[in-house]
């Protein structure tokens, strides 16, 4: 799914369904506890911590779909269109970071 469509998917997804779109502070808190949901199964799975009985019932993928969902609305509520903005975040890495990473003795 490309993400113009996906923005357009949620949109309408949250006028029909939804009703209508939460408060951008509202979503953006959404948002922070979607991370933060991710970050757990995270951290249970790749790192140290021990995971808990309610963990089976959550899945990586879903939390990141989910962390996409909140984000496209955010973006919706901002004319902010995330298929030019990435494309722009491309081209800036592109030139800040062309041989930055490559001269790194850390990533060798």
């Amino acid at each position: 799914m490309e993400l113009e469509k996906l923005q357009a998917d949620v949109h309408t997804w949250i006028t029909s369904i939804g009703v209508r779109y939460f408060n951008p502070l509202t979503n953006l808190g959404i948002l922070m506890e979607e991370v933060g949901e991710l970050s757990r199964l995270m951290v249970r799975k790749y790192g140290e911590q021990s995971s808990k009985e309610t963990d089976s019932q959550k899945n990586i993928a879903d939390e990141m779909a989910d962390i996409l969902w909140v984000l496209s609305a955010l973006a919706n509520q901002c004319d902010v269109n995330l298929t030019e903005a990435m494309q722009k975040n491309f081209e800036k890495k592109n030139m800040r970071d062309a041989t930055r990473h490559l001269k790194n003795d850390k990533l060798k």
